[in-house]
């Protein structure tokens, strides 16, 4: 799924906000909306808050979603804000989404705080526009089609029944353990079986030393997080460059994303560099995993909650089972892809959750929109959990009905992986991730959530509160329940 980078900065610690908030204006100067009075246009109604500061108090102290929806509620679907030191114009409705993200996107360009390309790797596809872009897109999404990631399905599978063994009788923090899952699903996705089990941990190690430092303030001093995570990403790059020469030195090219990114031209004819190569290694490590992993989290929270949502799931998930001789076969491309219950309980809790509440453009030039300007370098978001959460399209949106996709949704109302050419690529191994774990998990477990889940915190994407303690129990094929001892 799609990372959501930017959206880190909003949730460190308020004093530090304001401080970077400060820091911007002095060094971007107030935006200037002249050209706008010249061609009589104004920007859309809203408020710009306090000098420097903007609204980030305001967005820092309440729920983000609350936030949006009150100011669409009082200014419409299109409307202003400042946050970060930074002049904002929020979309609200199916058509400007699709008119920033698709039809006009070449009017908007991705934007992320320099201190996350430093981190990622400045080659990754998700900074670029243009040809480097396409072409890099072409090549990640041609080895995330369904065609591609059917060859997966045995390795997720056994990927999933050893973790779900490693919960039985055991309390755990479900957002953590999904994160593992997900990392180990995209390990499997970029380097194929052969990795070694050293290198694999190296890198691990590594990577969660990185991701860490992401959401961190970008200070350098050495001890401080973000300085850990730099060095920590210089050894992953040492670790990826290894990987690639050893395949170099035995011949041949996998068909894994590393090999066809290793086998795959760049510009002017030339092999893509290692740089080139690792920086979007990196980028699909990180897109694949904190969105899906809270996608996971939710679907887990969903079924425990709707109890006849989870007996309807488990009724169609065991029919299944039993075709399999009790589990002892492993899951097969065809049954993951003969489960519309469960695919309608998937896209009810993307629905729900909205891991991407919304994405970050920048308008590249003066961009008029239903009469409003929205002016040059200011930055624009459409909104995709109020378009999610719009009864005019979902009938009371916050009750959780999978059967709302029985029938496909209106056009550009449900967005969940975002859309045009930025859109998450590996949207197709996200849904492969979920239907089977959820196909072992109400087969073979029960599970009870510890404490309250009505709660959600940002870090920074929506998860339950605490990450969702829970317990987990495996069931006999009598219906008893194991427990490890």
């Amino acid at each position: 799924m799609s990372h959501g980078f930017p959206l880190s900065v909003f949730f460190l610690p308020f004093w530090l906000l304001v401080f970077f908030s400060l820091v911007v204006f002095l060094l971007v100067g107030r935006q200037k909306r002249r050209s706008g009075r010249e061609a009589g246009l104004l920007v859309p109604p809203g408020s710009m808050g306090l000098p420097w500061i903007g609204e980030t108090h305001q967005f820092y102290s309440e729920d983000p979603n609350v936030f949006f929806a009150s100011r669409q509620k009082r200014y419409g679907e299109i409307f202003k804000t400042h946050l970060l030191g930074c002049p904002c114009v929020m979309l609200a409705s199916p058509e400007a989404a699709r008119f920033v993200l698709v039809t006009q996107a070449h009017l908007f360009k991705p934007t992320y705080p320099k201190s996350k390309e430093t981190m990622i790797g400045p080659w990754a596809l998700f900074f670029h526009q243009g040809e480097y872009h396409s072409r890099l897109r072409k090549l990640v999404q041609g080895s995330l089609t369904p065609e591609a990631i059917r060859r997966l399905v045995p390795d997720i599978d056994t990927t999933v029944v050893s973790m779900l063994e490693s919960w039985d009788g055991r309390s755990i923090t479900t957002f953590h353990e999904m994160k593992k899952l997900s990392f180990d699903i995209g390990i499997l996705t970029i380097f194929g079986r052969g990795m070694e089990e050293q290198c694999k941990e190296e890198l691990k190690k590594n990577y969660y030393i990185v991701d860490k430092g992401y959401n961190s303030l970008p200070n350098r001093l050495p001890g401080t997080l973000y300085s850990k995570a730099i060095v920590a990403r210089k050894r992953i790059g040492e670790i990826l460059r290894r990987v690639m020469k050893e395949r170099r030195r035995r011949g041949n090219i996998d068909k894994d994303l590393l090999g066809v990114l290793m086998g795959s031209l760049g510009g002017k004819g030339n092999l893509l560099s290692e740089d080139q190569i690792a920086d979007n290694i990196i980028g699909v490590l990180f897109a694949a995993q904190d969105t899906t992993a809270s996608a996971l989290t939710w679907i887990l929270k969903y079924l425990h909650d709707n109890r006849k949502v989870l007996e309807a799931v488990k009724a169609e998930q065991m029919s299944i089972y039993r075709s399999n001789e009790g589990g002892a076969n492993s899951l097969t491309w065809a049954q993951t892809r003969s489960m519309p219950l469960t695919q309608r309980v998937i896209l009810e809790s993307l629905r729900m959750a909205s891991i991407i509440s919304f994405t970050f453009r920048e308008a590249v030039a003066d961009v008029q929109y239903k009469g409003y300007l929205i002016p040059k370098g200011w930055k624009v978001m459409p909104l995709f959990r109020n378009i999610h959460h719009n009864p005019e399209f979902f009938h009371d949106p916050e009750i959780f009905d999978a059967s709302r996709f029985t029938a496909s949704p209106k056009p550009n109302t449900f967005l969940p992986f975002g859309n045009g050419v930025h859109a998450c690529p590996g949207n197709e191994l996200a849904k492969l991730e979920m239907v089977i774990l959820i196909h072992h998990l109400v087969t073979k477990y029960r599970w009870e959530i510890l404490g309250s889940s009505n709660e959600t915190e940002y870090g920074p994407f929506p998860i339950p509160k605490r990450g969702l303690p829970a317990r987990f129990f495996k069931i006999s094929s009598h219906g008893d329940e194991h427990h490890r001892t």
